[in-house]
């Protein structure tokens, strides 16, 4: 049986599956709950940015997570 530890909350996820319960983004895993709130975090900031730019975006997502694994959880 394996298990998966969120690198944000620290939460054990039983039987990952990527793409339904964890994510691999920016060379981090991610729970479901964490996910749902980094794009919570994410979905103000990008409607504001007129014309919208890949980079950018994945700057401001990899920040994001950084953050987020420092202070054990996202601001939301």
């Amino acid at each position: 049986m394996k298990t998966l530890t969120c690198d944000v909350c620290k939460a054990v996820v039983q039987v990952p599956v990527m793409g339904r319960n964890f994510f691999h983004i920016a060379h981090r895993d991610i729970c479901e709950v964490c996910h749902d709130d980094l794009e919570r975090q994410l979905k103000p900031v990008v409607r504001t940015k007129l014309p919208f730019d890949y980079v950018w975006f994945n700057n401001l997502k990899q920040e994001s997570i950084e953050q987020a694994v420092q202070k054990g959880k996202f601001e939301v």
